[in-house]
């Protein structure tokens, strides 16, 4: 009966812990939502919530911690919910014959109630309850919130751009006026994009788009118009008993625009302008700089991925062979096309397949590529040059440089060479010669290639194989060596160096020399196999290393000669240094005018106005020239600045000066104001005048 109860206690508690945690979980669901639709009427990003979801719920399982849950306060949670159970509980998980008449008695009672015991989920689910439905208030929150704010829903305006983040615009205001507006843009043709209306004045269109606003009025007005950036006016065309107008503009750049109606002008309106940005390549494959081996295939394949705004129009690989060694280089320039047909499209992954002898490529030559890429709107871009080089056997096998100049290892490079002089021969001797021959020739130089490594590993503090002889007797079998732990490791462990401890060369060194020992294993490896002509690549690059490594070992000191000016034995050793002057270099710098002058006044002004908020003639003046500014860089950045600019118009018109407009237009400033320049400056003049420097010139010209 105690394994019975110990079990089913056990589910009980596993119960509650599945409870607690979906508590949890929906408690920071339901802080989650609440964020998300604080976010939104902020205009932030409503992916935030997440973030704030996963932190809520770590720290709700750190602070409760259910795992901890323990079957002890199960049964003091069941001894106090279920009266029958007669808070004894506790006896049903112990042994029988530890327990006492009386206790033995109260566990007779209680097995009765505890079989008879249907236990509910009503009790475990009370506080997962009550966060469930605080998750339904916050979700019900949220919904209320994105249908309130939402677009279509005369919120925030917005719209989408293409290639960039959704446009948020704030809440627009028209003239009273104005009984219904409408916009209509055209993208221009490069776009590939449709028509789209709009029935709001703020803006967001691409670059060359065509704009037409069809304006109605609920009484006859005369004459409005569309003021852009304070400076181009645009008339508007009636189109029916003065009630209803018309306009168009083909728009080239960013910047803001007013509708004036009898006189009278609305508040700023953004006029937001989407550049195409160039095209984007990135090559996949080849690498940077690529080495074609002997051996390998003398072919390279080109995978590039093109990404544009609103599509591709075409791509090219503008390729150069360059030929010769010297003053005898000669460059063929080559245009080659991909295999993929451009149809307009914004992603392209386009691959080619260069054959280099195609392109009239020989050992030694070396072959340099970039893709140039056009789109739709005829903006090129290309990437960086990539450099494939053929290995030239003929330089690589011959013995120049070797005779001459520092030479560590000559013999290693020669028996290299004579591996891969042997390699061929043998394949050429293929046909002449029986198979088992042919493999007996082919396992005898897989043999020289494991000695030659194995004389490579030796720098690198590798085990020399060749030095490992059998074992005939037991060392330490003498009584007198008994506890003589330094023997016993001598015996039985490797004495020599590690490979990461040896240290006969520097680290760049050593690298090559495993990257060397590399090939050279993967040589032998396909010249036991009887492969020839498979190990001959591995064998042309280790020699390639090796062969750099001879090279690398060399160091050039350049003869240099110094010719001192004669010495003048009568100033030998005066100790005069007065005629050693620095040399001065004098130069006058005009400061230029302070470009941010007018601003600087302006925050000077508006700090004022904080404290005293009535605006005279000469501060109204200094705010006027700020506001000039400020105008010029909302036509170039209506976002930044286009709120700055109507919160110092209101500013100077407005009989009651606003503290939020004046924190507008200081932050903008801000922005825009950047540190000054430091510029050279005479030194200080000494306190004493120069009284000081004076006094030691005169003691020194004073004679004794």
């Amino acid at each position: 009966m105690a394994k019975q109860a110990l079990h089913k206690i056990d589910a009980l508690r596993r119960r509650w812990v599945v409870y607690q945690v979906l508590a949890d979980a929906a408690l920071s669901a339901a802080i989650a939502l609440l964020a998300a639709g604080v976010f939104l009427l902020l205009g932030w990003l409503v992916w935030w919530a997440f973030p704030v979801f996963w932190s809520v719920f770590s720290i709700m399982l750190v602070l409760h911690c259910p795992w901890r849950i323990g079957n002890q306060k199960i049964v003091s949670f069941l001894d106090r919910e279920y009266l029958e159970l007669q808070e004894s509980t506790g006896l049903l998980l112990l042994p029988a014959e530890e327990l006492n008449v009386l206790q033995s008695l109260a566990r007779a009672n209680t097995e009765e109630a505890w079989a008879n015991l249907q236990v509910g989920h009503k009790l475990f689910a009370k506080r997962f309850l009550r966060s469930a439905l605080l998750m339904a208030l916050a979700a019900l929150f949220f919904i209320a919130i994105v249908i309130l704010y939402h677009p279509a829903n005369g919120g925030n305006s917005r719209t989408r751009g293409i290639g960039i983040a959704e446009q948020k615009f704030p809440m627009e205001k028209p003239l009273p006026q104005i009984d219904g507006i409408g916009v209509t843009i055209t993208p221009p043709a490069y776009t590939r994009r449709a028509q789209r209306s709009q029935d709001r004045f703020n803006i967001s269109v691409e670059d060359g788009a065509s704009v037409n606003w069809h304006i109605s009025t609920n009484v006859a007005v005369k004459q409005p118009y569309l003021l852009f950036n304070d400076k181009e006016r645009i008339s508007l065309r009636n189109t029916g008993e003065g009630k209803t107008w018309q306009a168009a503009k083909t728009i080239s750049g960013p910047g803001y625009y007013q509708v004036s109606i009898d006189g009278k002008l609305s508040e700023l309106y953004q006029v937001q302008v989407i550049k195409d940005a160039p095209p984007v390549i990135q090559v996949k494959t080849p690498k940077p700089y690529t080495y074609i081996d002997a051996g390998e295939a003398q072919r390279v394949t080109i995978d590039a991925a093109l990404t544009d705004d609103y599509g591709i129009a075409n791509a090219q690989i503008m390729a150069t062979v360059a030929k010769g060694r010297g003053e005898g280089v000669k460059f063929k320039e080559y245009k080659l096309n991909f295999n993929t047909v451009f149809t307009g499209q914004p992603q392209y992954d386009a691959q080619k397949l260069v054959d280099l002898p195609a392109l009239n490529m020989e050992p030694g030559d070396e072959l340099y590529f970039y893709v140039q890429a056009r789109d739709t709107h005829q903006q090129q871009s290309r990437t960086d040059v990539f450099t494939v080089a053929v290995q030239d056997t003929a330089e690589l096998l011959s013995m120049d440089g070797i005779l001459s100049g520092a030479n560590l290892k000559p013999e290693f490079f020669r028996s290299e060479r004579q591996i891969i002089i042997d390699a061929e021969q043998l394949l050429k001797d293929k046909d002449s010669i029986t198979v088992e021959k042919f493999n007996a020739r082919s396992n005898d130089l897989g043999i020289d290639q494991k000695l030659l490594r194995l004389r490579y590993g030796k720098f690198l503090g590798e085990e020399d194989e060749s030095q490992e002889v059998p074992k005939t007797s037991d060392g330490v079998a003498d009584p007198a060596d008994f506890s003589n732990a330094a023997k016993i490791l001598k015996e039985y462990t490797d004495d020599h160096d590690k490979a990461e401890d040896a240290q006969f060369f520097e680290p760049a060194i050593k690298a090559q020399l495993k990257a060397t020992l590399t090939e050279m294993w993967k040589a032998e490896l396909q010249l036991r196999l009887y492969k020839p002509q498979a190990a001959l690549p591995f064998a042309y690059k280790a020699l390639r290393l090796l062969k750099d490594l001879q090279q690398k070992s060399r160091s050039f000191v350049a003869k240099t000669s110094y010719n001192p000016s004669p010495i003048k034995l009568d100033k030998r050793l005066t100790g005069e240094l007065d005629k050693i002057i620095q040399p001065v270099n004098k130069q006058e710098i005009k400061p230029a005018g302070d470009a941010f002058g007018a601003l600087r006044k302006a925050i000077e002004v508006l700090e004022q106005l904080k404290a005293k908020p009535t605006l005279t003639t000469a501060d109204a003046r200094v705010l006027q020239v700020a506001n000039q500014q400020l105008s010029l860089r909302a036509s170039a950045q209506p976002g930044t600045y286009l709120s700055a600019l109507g919160a110092m118009r209101r500013i100077l018109s407005a009989q009651k000066i606003s503290a939020i407009d004046i924190g507008v237009v200081e932050r903008a400033i801000q922005i825009t104001i950047t540190a000054p320049q430091v510029l050279p400056s005479a030194k200080a003049q000494p306190a004493d005048g120069g009284l000081s420097r004076s006094y030691y010139k005169n003691l020194k010209n004073a004679k004794p």
